[in-house]
């Protein structure tokens, strides 16, 4: 198995990518995706500019890959009643990542109101998120779901280890040592902080089936009341097949050399129980046992079939 040119690197008990953190020589300023550990600059990928707006950061928290982008197209859209950004300028400026190494220069010196994006467990950020008046949206998927997602994701992405099988991939994920670890860690940290913090938990299934009301939701909770055309102008430019067609969105403008399109699209199918086109009944059972060994009793703000 073939687990690509530098391996993962492990910190506070999770695996991350190593290009996540920088190599030596390498510029803050821009990411460092480069396989070689260096520095390398993506076409469309500059630092972002943060909208001019006074208030709170917005933190949004997921797990990685499934749900995020139907969220990075609509909180703009619903925290300045704005669709041109979302169709001229690419995801990862209008939401930087909080572990990429550009990120500190990408936010220093500014006070405007800021949404960043992160992978990270609870265990690194909420300590400081406790102190801070960040706002925090969780958006967590079914794991089956996720699993599948997250395996095509390792095909395209050269900067990821080779996932081998799908059995392979599954066992590992199972094992939490895919990177950022455990989804049943990942889920149960967050959710621990929801009296702690000022959160909002979300699901990709929700999303999915009341994409407007889910929306209305989240407008209220950031301080942001939806009217009917900010509402129309979210179900039109946030459907899978606008994201999936949009530059800004399908991550398309990321070079090969870092993403393998020929691997298939980053946009694969945005569809809610496709673990059912991969699963084996063994594979299943196998799940299951272990979601009910790590979720047991467990009340979760949304649900899924297990089934």
């Amino acid at each position: 198995m073939r687990w690509g040119p530098w391996p993962p690197a492990r910190r506070d008990g999770f695996l991350f990518c190593s290009y996540l953190r920088p190599a030596a020589g390498a510029s803050p300023q821009r990411p460092g995706h480069g396989a070689d550990g260096g520095d390398r600059d993506l076409r469309g990928h500059r630092p972002a500019r943060p909208p001019p707006h006074p208030g709170v950061a917005q933190l949004r928290r997921h797990l990685p890959v499934p749900g995020l982008r139907r969220a990075h197209r609509h909180l703009p859209q619903i925290g300045h009643g704005d669709v041109v950004p979302a169709q001229t300028i690419p995801n990862w400026e209008r939401a930087p990542w909080l572990e990429q190494i550009y990120f500190r220069a990408t936010l220093q010196d500014t006070a405007a109101r800021r949404l960043i994006t992160t992978h990270l467990p609870a265990r690194v950020l909420a300590p400081a998120l406790q102190q801070s008046k960040a706002k925090v949206i969780y958006v967590a998927r079914n794991p089956k779901d996720v699993a599948v997602s997250f395996y095509h994701f390792h095909r395209l992405a050269k900067f990821l280890p080779d996932p081998g099988s799908f059995d392979t991939f599954l066992t590992r994920f199972l094992e939490g040592t895919v990177h950022y670890g455990s989804w049943f860690d990942h889920v149960k940290g967050w959710l621990g902080q929801r009296q702690l913090l000022d959160i909002f938990y979300v699901t990709y299934e929700e999303l999915h089936q009341d994409l407007c009301g889910t929306a209305q939701r989240l407008g209220t909770f950031l301080g942001c009341p939806l009217g009917l055309e900010t509402l129309g102008a979210l179900e039109q430019h946030c459907s899978f097949v606008a994201m999936r067609d949009n530059a800004m969105a399908n991550y398309t403008l990321i070079p090969p050399e870092i993403m393998d399109h020929s691997q298939g699209r980053f946009m694969r199918k945005g569809v809610v129980g496709d673990w059912h086109n991969h699963f084996s009944p063994e594979q299943n059972t196998r799940f299951n046992r272990l979601y009910q060994e790590e979720m047991g009793d467990l009340e979760l703000p949304g649900c899924w079939p297990m089934a």
